[in-house]
């Protein structure tokens, strides 16, 4: 176990690392070689990337796609997304072209609050906590001034603060909650610099009114963002959803579809890999902006447990003989500040969408992860979600096995309406099929 601990790795050059990881690997010399080889040879960017991260040894590159022609409250956006997944650009440029000769994608409701907390325990009375409240929030806004100046000439800042009291939860424990607006950034440096010298100022006060009363424990902003939030929605006669190919009327397909969300209602499992089928869309164009897909994931996933267990973020009604398809879902997202200014290719992706303000952007990201949703539960329910799927992975299989165009034909030919797998394919190479 010795051997393989190496204390001051942080140190070493780039080099160093290399050479001394690549004693792990069975080749250690096409370690070193591909380290090398997925590296910028710009060394300004390769400078910048490593900027990113540490102890950075090469870069991980993932395909950059444009899923075209969604269509957004009138306005068309060819939408820049980021995702190793086989199908997800296809199915959500298909459903974007299926929606956009009918409306396209709606918003029905947007909100850009954000929250953060100073978390702390009290260990005196109430009321005395109080009165020390109202002190601090009669000089919050004097005292922090410094720090909101500059968001507030944007539209931003603090929009409200309240004291919570959570002894029954965990005794002596209460909170300071904040909501914010942070207009185009991210906010996440604005939010805790506000919220970690508040909790300075909170502490200040509890030791001139009642010293050793108080301990801050924590002042960190929360990625569960529910006032941040988006509902977009599609909406169709039910008799549209029949396809050229479809063997289903398009009023059984729609029943189908309803019934789809609500077993991802009562069932969780399935709820799960159904909100994993609007993330697929919504990570996709978070990456590419240069946003905190982590953040947008655990948000949006809290966001799902909303009767004790995970739930549907979509939902489906028929009424009248129209089908209409929603998705509210939080998202915190930013098109000033962090990586969206320093990644090139997520400069790029927000001139691709026109630079969005950071509303335009959560619309952008809602609808592509209803489409995703949409073009998941509609093959779910009527063709099955393998046939597109096999097809993408055939594709791979020969770009792995590296045969040439003619052989690809024949095994495209042979595999049309057959199981694929790896040795399958390779047997037919083999004249074993």
């Amino acid at each position: 176990m010795e051997e393989n601990y190496y204390d001051g790795f942080s140190k070493l050059s780039r080099a160093e690392k290399i050479t001394v990881l690549s004693k792990l690997v069975d080749d250690p010399d096409s370690f070193i070689e591909e380290m090398k080889n997925y590296r910028f040879n710009d060394e300004q960017l390769q400078k910048r990337f490593e900027q990113f991260s540490e102890n950075t040894i090469s870069n991980f590159h993932l395909p950059f796609g444009i899923a075209p022609n969604f269509l957004i409250d009138d306005t068309v956006y060819h939408v820049p997304m980021v995702t190793e997944e086989s199908s997800v650009i296809a199915a959500a440029s298909k459903a974007a072209k299926f929606w956009f000769a009918r409306g396209g994608f709606q918003t029905e409701k947007i909100s850009t609050i954000k929250r953060g907390h100073v978390h702390f325990m009290w260990y005196g009375e109430t009321a005395e906590l109080e009165e020390i409240y109202k002190s601090f929030e009669r000089n919050l806004k004097q005292n922090l001034s410094d720090i909101t100046a500059s968001m507030e000439k944007r539209g931003g800042g603090i929009r409200e603060i309240w004291l919570s009291d959570r002894s029954d939860d965990l005794e002596n424990y209460f909170q300071i909650g904040f909501s914010f607006e942070t207009v185009d950034s991210m906010g996440a440096n604005f939010i805790n610099s506000i919220l970690e010298k508040a909790a300075q100022m909170l502490t200040e006060l509890s030791e001139q009114k009642h010293p050793g009363g108080l301990e801050v424990i924590m002042a960190i902003l929360s990625n569960y963002s529910p006032a941040s939030y988006v509902q977009m929605k599609v909406e169709c006669p039910v008799s549209d959803l029949k396809g050229n190919n479809d063997k289903m009327s398009g009023e059984q397909i729609a029943g189908r579809f309803k019934k789809a969300v609500e077993i991802a209602n009562q069932s969780v499992s399935r709820a799960v890999t159904n909100n994993k089928g609007v993330m697929n869309g919504v990570d996709a164009v978070v990456i590419a902006t240069g946003n905190d897909f982590r953040a947008i994931e655990a948000g949006a996933h809290a966001f799902s447990v909303t009767r004790g267990r995970t739930t549907s973020l979509s939902s489906c009604e028929i009424e009248n003989n129209q089908f209409v398809f929603r998705l509210t879902i939080p998202l915190a997202l930013g098109t000033i500040g962090g990586l969206t200014s320093l990644h090139p290719l997520a400069s790029r992706a927000l001139q691709l969408l026109g630079n969005p303000s950071a509303r335009d952007l959560m619309k952008i990201v809602a609808a592509v992860g209803l489409a995703s949703n949409f073009g998941a539960i509609r093959s779910l329910v009527t063709t099955g979600i393998q046939k597109g799927h096999m097809k993408l992975h055939l594709e791979n299989i020969l770009m792995s096995l590296n045969v040439d165009e003619k052989m690809k034909q024949k095994i495209k030919a042979y595999f049309k309406d057959r199981q694929v797998s790896y040795s399958m394919v390779k047997a037919f190479i083999e004249g074993e099929l």
